[in-house]
Formats: C-alpha cells, sequence, structure tokens
C-alpha cells in the first residue's frame, strides 16, 4: 500500500471561491486584483471560504467534480468549458515525416493534437496506439491516481483492459487536490513519481502539480512505474535526461528497419519551462499566472478560473503581460516565435526522417560494419531525442525559445555528422 504521508500537501496563493456557502467559515484573506476589461484594475480583499471535503462518492475514492460543483459552483463550472475545446487535428497528416521517425511504435499509427482534460478518457480509450497496461492511464484520469496512491506501485503493471472499465473521473479537481478542499488556495501533488523525484524541490506548486503531468516520464522496464529521469531542476535539461536513459540502456522501442534503440519524448513542458534560457521562470512566474485567469462572477464571487487558456485568450492575463511587454502586440511577438520554430521543425524532422531511411537503407545493404552502423544509430539516436524533445512540447517554443532552438540545433549537428558517413 502507497504511504499517504508521501503526498504533498503544499499551501499556495491561489484564489478560492470568497462567497459564504451554507456554514462555510471565513478563512485566509487575499488581496485581488480585479481587470474591468477595459485596461484598468481594482483591488478587492478576499477571504478564503474554510469548508469540509464531502465523502467520496466514487467507488475509486474519489471526490469527483460533480460532488464538488455543489461547493465551488464558479471554479467547476469554468473548468466544464475545457469541453468546449474538442478540435483535433492530425500530426502525421500535417507532419508526414513522422511516420518514419515513429516507425515501429506507436505514434506512427495514431498521433493528434491534445485537447481539453475534460477528453482524457475517450482520448486513451479511442486512440489506435496499442496499449497493454494499466500505466497508460496514468495522466489520463483521477481514478488511475487514486488507485495508485492506494495500491502502489503494483498498480502500473495491472491489465489495461481489467483497470479502464472502472475509471469514469477524467483530469479533475482530484488530480490538483486530492479529496482536500483546497481551502487557503492548498494544492496537492497526487502522481507519486512527482513526489518521489521532486517533492523536496523548491519548484513552486503551482507549477509542480501542472508539471506532475506535463512532463517527460519513461515506464520502468521492471516494474512498468510510471518515473522521470532526473531529482531536480538542475538535472532535468534534454542533456541530462538523455544521459541517464544511456546509462541505464534504456529505450522506448528498438526500429526493426534500421537497429536503432529510440526515445519517445512525452510532453516536457515543466522541463522545458524551467529549463535554462526560460525568462518567464527566472521571473517566478507559473503555469498559473499565465494560463488561470483571476475573475469575479456575476454575482461578485472571485475565485480562479479553471478554464485553462492560452494568454492571447485571456484580456485578463494579457494585462499582466502588459507589466513589462507594454503595448507590445503580444499575439504577433508569440506567433513569430512559433512559426519561426515550427519551420525549423519541418526543415529538421524532413531531414531526420531522410537519415532514418538511409540509415534503413545502409542495414539492409549489407555494406557496412556493425561498428559503423551503431556509430549512425548513435547519431540518429542522439538527433531523433531532440528534434522530438522540442517537437513535443505544447508551446511551439513560447514557453523557452531558447531551449527550442537549442534542441533544434543539436538535432541539425547530429544529423549533419550522420550524413557525413553514408557511402
Amino acid at each position: 500500500m502507497a504511504n499517504k504521508s508521501m503526498l504533498a500537501k503544499i499551501g499556495v496563493s491561489a484564489v478560492a471561491v470568497a462567497a459564504m456557502i451554507g456554514c462555510a467559515a471565513v478563512g485566509p484573506k487575499y488581496t485581488l486584483d480585479v481587470s474591468d476589461g477595459e485596461g484598468s484594475t481594482a483591488s478587492a480583499e478576499i477571504e478564503y471560504i474554510q469548508v469540509d471535503a464531502p465523502e467520496a462518492a466514487n467507488p475509486n475514492n474519489v471526490v469527483t467534480a460533480e460532488q464538488w460543483a455543489e461547493i465551488y459552483p464558479e471554479i467547476c463550472a469554468s473548468y466544464e468549458a475545457n469541453g468546449e475545446n474538442s478540435y483535433r487535428i492530425s500530426y502525421l497528416e500535417q507532419d508526414p515525416y513522422l511516420v518514419d521517425i515513429y516507425e515501429g511504435y506507436g505514434f506512427a499509427i495514431d498521433y493528434t493534437s491534445a485537447i481539453a482534460h475534460n477528453y482524457t478518457l475517450a482520448d486513451v480509450a479511442e486512440t489506435e496506439r496499442p496499449h497493454a497496461l494499466a500505466n497508460c492511464l496514468t495522466c489520463k484520469t483521477a481514478d488511475f491516481t487514486a488507485l495508485v496512491n492506494n495500491m502502489g506501485k503494483d498498480a502500473y503493471s495491472l491489465s489495461f483492459d481489467e483497470v479502464a472499465p472502472n475509471m469514469t473521473e477524467n483530469v479533475g479537481c482530484y488530480t490538483c487536490h486530492e479529496n482536500n478542499a483546497g481551502n487557503g488556495g492548498e494544492l496537492t501533488i497526487t502522481h507519486d513519481y512527482t513526489v518521489e523525484a521532486l517533492g523536496d524541490s523548491a519548484i513552486d506548486a503551482k507549477v509542480l502539480v501542472c508539471g506532475q503531468c506535463h512532463i517527460e516520464y519513461y515506464f520502468d522496464p521492471e516494474t512498468k512505474a510510471t518515473s522521470v529521469a532526473y531529482n531536480g531542476v538542475e538535472t532535468m535539461s534534454p542533456d541530462e535526461i538523455l544521459a541517464y536513459y544511456d546509462s541505464i540502456g534504456f529505450s522506448d522501442w528498438t526500429q526493426e528497419s534500421t537497429g536503432t534503440g529510440l526515445l519517445k519524448a512525452q510532453h516536457p513542458e515543466m522541463e522545458t519551462y524551467l529549463g535554462e534560457g526560460s525568462v518567464h521562470a527566472g521571473m517566478g512566474l507559473t503555469c498559473a499566472d499565465c494560463h488561470m485567469e483571476k475573475t469575479v462572477s456575476e454575482d461578485g464571487v472571485a475565485y480562479t478560473s479553471h478554464a485553462l487558456v492560452s494568454p492571447l485568450e485571456s484580456e485578463a492575463i494579457l494585462e499582466t503581460c502588459a507589466t513589462c511587454h507594454q503595448d507590445t502586440d503580444m499575439a504577433a511577438k508569440v506567433h513569430e516565435i512559433q512559426d519561426a520554430v515550427t519551420a525549423r521543425e519541418t526543415e529538421i524532422g524532413n531531414a531526420l526522417a531522410d537519415v532514418k531511411n538511409k540509415l534503413a537503407e545502409a542495414v539492409a545493404s549489407g555494406t557496412y560494419s556493425e561498428e559503423d552502423l551503431n556509430t549512425l544509430r548513435d547519431l540518429y539516436r542522439k538527433a531523433q531525442w531532440y528534434f522530438d524533445f522540442d517537437y513535443v512540447e505544447n508551446a511551439e517554443g513560447a514557453h523557452n525559445s531558447a531551449m527550442a532552438n537549442s534542441c533544434l540545433d543539436k538535432a541539425a549537428d547530429y544529423i549533419a555528422q550522420a550524413n557525413a558517413l553514408f557511402a
């Protein structure tokens, strides 16, 4: 059984509903600067409510979003608004070179853009990628997180088909708050691998609670447990992660046509945001600052919206950007960064697919020594890792353009070295 005391309960200055509900007691105070939508702000003194959590009605011991909606209606309604984002694109159709790069792995079969957290269970149920074990549910449902916390790491190696039918709650309240009431803005890091690797770190909870899913992870070859390859900000760089994987001989899959053990980066938003070159992380800004608008309902209830948006979609968040960027056209600035990174991804991705095909031909030709092939495989593995680390990070350079371009530079360099060795 997992020790529940391992769950890191961290108090943070997030905004909670300030209205008195039922017999809720009034708790700590907080000052909120609220935008009027016309460029002006007003300060309001907010009092957190203090409530008791309801008893979990979910058979997986999860207090559901539906239960919390009775206590925090504005917050839960804003979270449900995420469901309006159901638009998908196929990356395999958009960027056909990925089919070559991911050949032999599930992402060459089905790879679509992420949509709202409200659809996470549908995502994993509908994907054409195979999922033999329950560890595929790690970041898809609060129910599985609770199962791991109650059962321990053995839950990761259970059969997907055995576990999935019992999962009903998407990513939700439990994911970030466990079954706690969130009084005083308390957050809970619920994923065991994040607590083990980073629970004693100085990473702000408003970064870590998002980062526990927006993270580069791997499945331990022996236990099948979801794991991370570092134990602090100083070792979460793409260089250090690659070195760790190399040191334990880890690959996500071995590509049959090239004989190369390859790595599939997941969604390293936290590593990118906290990594070298991140201006906003250096200023102490968090995920919540840029993606969760602080607002007041028509009834005068102050709360943090849980509709997770791009800063470009929120006038209130853009006004905080103006503190430093002043009258900069932020949409134009961000799109300029993203367009440049995307153009480089396309160029380097096609070049990487070309290297993969040349390597496959070299293997099939029988004219290369195994030593020469292994040298080429090593270069291809490294190029693919750095390309993928950038490609799968969802901000397209907006979180940390320096790291995005650094990864692409390294991928391009390894591609050039490989091309120089082909006969």
